[in-house]
């Protein structure tokens, strides 16, 4: 069994975390999913047969993309910037 705690992007409610949580379940071999919305995090427990790019790739299907510089944190960091200067700037 492994524990694996993967950081994603675009996490935002508990609409979010239902969802995650019941289609990562669906996968062979995912045993326990939970949802940590205040730290982007899902925790996930699966069997040592289970190949981690299956979750993630089901993760990235969701649209929550594991968050690296390549794909999501640093991008959406950057995109919720650019948007609250915008709003300042239209006060």
């Amino acid at each position: 069994m492994k524990t694996e705690k993967i950081i994603i992007a675009n996490l935002k409610c508990g609409g979010c975390a239902t969802t995650i949580k019941n289609d990562l379940l669906k996968l062979n071999g995912v045993n326990e999913v939970s949802v940590d919305i205040e730290n982007d995090a899902v925790n996930v427990n699966y069997n040592d047969d289970v190949d981690r790019k299956i979750i993630i790739d089901k993760l990235h299907s969701l649209g929550y993309p594991e968050a690296t510089a390549e794909n999501g944190l640093l991008l959406q960091i950057k995109s919720y910037a650019s948007c609250m200067v915008g709003r300042i700037n239209n006060l």
